[in-house]
């Protein structure tokens, strides 16, 4: 038979998480459809034909699997609700202060696809206490294209890729003194630099780093950093998830006053630090690689580029499979209701059970 797929999200930067599963799911002759519940998501779905505009086109559209990159996914659509992540687990909170919330459970997802060990372990800890949804470990599509990883040629001047998370605590981007810095490496000529911001960073704060575009600087408005990871031989960064997919490629990445001092990267606590840091980083030190690659294999060990194929496959095995050992989903009326307004679309019908496909 042939499946209809929904891919929901959110945000512009779920279309590289997105984009992979598509192509995989079109390459079987299944049907693939978009959906964005916010504006900034349906404003990067106008290139694509494939998008459904309304949320009462999504309930006549009936899919039978729907890929979510968001926390929560309306109860009302049919289909088996899937979440596939908008991101790795970036580790911005100490460990003290909410350690599970990756992990929370929202009571709207029947099947959970991990990225690798570490998040399998987390969300198989959470479904001992919450026994209503399944998890298969699958890899994660934004990575794909990342593979085959091909060593990058060691060149002239050393590329430097900047990226920022948007949260005011955390972010790299907010900070004078780091600009100032970064400002003045780049008249030195001693390196080049790449640089992306979070969508979510305020504009002014976008338009100030932009002002830096020169020989040794530019600045990309983009959410599809792959091309950008390839190019560069390092990476400086907050607490961004960025740093888990740079990782990957086994390449080291410089953070920013991080929240955790982890063995796999060079973190700094102060702007006067970075030039040093760098020229770390860029000597590609044994023991950081070897700790990054301990850290990769438990994260995402998956280096084929196939996991858009596995996402989907566990998606239509878990379809057929008999699910009865699965409780019902909490009620969660407030939640459900919060959907309905913001959506605006109020029905009774409800999907409580877990999605069996009809013979």
């Amino acid at each position: 038979m042939s499946y209809k797929f929904l891919i929901y999200i959110s945000y512009s930067y779920a279309l590289p998480i997105g984009n992979p599963l598509e192509k995989e799911i079109l390459s079987r002759g299944d049907t693939a459809m978009w959906y964005s519940d916010l504006n900034d998501g349906k404003d990067a779905l106008k290139g694509k034909d494939n998008v459904l505009n309304t949320i009462q086109d999504v309930v006549k559209f009936e899919p039978h699997i729907v890929l979510t990159a968001t926390d929560t996914v309306p109860d009302f659509i049919t289909g088996l609700k899937v979440q596939i992540f908008h991101g790795f687990n970036a580790q911005k909170r100490p460990k003290g202060n909410n350690k599970f919330a990756h992990f929370r459970i929202r009571g709207f997802f029947d099947l959970y696809c991990t990225q690798g060990p570490s998040s399998t372990a987390g969300f198989q800890m959470q479904q001992e206490k919450h026994p209503h949804f399944e998890v298969k470990e699958t890899g994660w599509s934004k990575v794909d294209p990342l593979f085959p990883i091909v060593k990058k040629e060691k060149a002239e001047l050393p590329t430097i890729m900047i990226a920022s998370t948007f949260s005011k605590r955390l972010s790299l981007a907010l900070h004078d003194d780091v600009f100032n810095t970064i400002e003045e490496l780049a008249t030195t000529g001693k390196y080049n630099f790449i640089m992306v911001l979070h969508p979510k960073l305020p504009q002014e704060i976008k338009n100030k780093w932009k002002t830096l575009n020169g020989n040794h600087f530019t600045y990309y408005n983009t959410t599809d950093l792959v091309p950008l990871f390839k190019k560069a031989d390092i990476m400086f960064a907050d607490t961004t998830s960025a740093i888990q997919e740079f990782l990957i490629q086994k390449k080291p990445v410089v953070t920013y006053r991080h929240t955790f001092n982890h063995d796999y990267l060079i973190n700094i606590e102060s702007a006067n630090a970075i030039e040093s840091a760098f020229d770390e980083a860029l000597s590609y030190p044994e023991k950081l690689l070897a700790n990054i690659d301990t850290f990769i294999n438990q994260l995402h060990p998956y280096f084929d580029g196939k996991s858009s194929k596995r996402v989907v496959e566990t998606c239509i095995s878990f379809l057929h499979e008999d699910k009865s050992h699965l409780k019902n989903k909490p009620l969660n009326l407030i939640r459900k209701y919060k959907i309905r307004k913001r959506l605006g679309y109020f029905t009774l019908k409800s999907f409580s059970k877990p999605y069996t496909i009809k013979k």
